[in-house]
């Protein structure tokens, strides 16, 4: 990946700082089609290796979430459009499907169940 990571210094506690990664939406892909099948992988996991990888303290976790309704909106669209599932981006697999973040997203709890039961099978 060429592009260059956004990371901006935010206060921590009364005295320090650290340094925040704000990811961009094809930073949280790359994560998301690396997570492996039919395991759900906690979108903490998935800041702390992108704060890792980018040489961050930490990931913001707003950003992220933003950009896995929109990347949840994308995958989902194209599914229902025909597109094969080896197309889009498994966002199933960095969502708890009982939390209330899969509530707000594309397809909702019973579809993170779904696409998940289905990698377990396909494997």
């Amino acid at each position: 990946m060429t592009e260059i990571p956004t990371i901006e210094p935010r206060r921590r506690g009364r005295s320090g700082t650290q340094a925040m990664l704000i990811p961009s939406r094809q930073m949280v892909e790359e994560q998301i089609r690396s997570a492996p099948e039919g395991v759900l992988t906690e979108a903490g996991v998935l800041r702390r290796r992108l704060a890792t990888k980018y040489g961050a303290d930490a990931c913001c976790p707003v950003t992220v979430q933003r950009q896995l309704r929109a990347i949840a909106e994308l995958s989902f669209n194209a599914l229902e459009k025909g597109e094969p599932v080896s197309m889009v981006t498994p966002y199933w697999r960095m969502v708890d499907p009982a939390s209330l973040l899969a509530t707000r997203l594309a397809g909702g709890p019973a579809f993170i169940r779904e696409r998940l039961a289905a990698e377990l099978r396909e494997k």
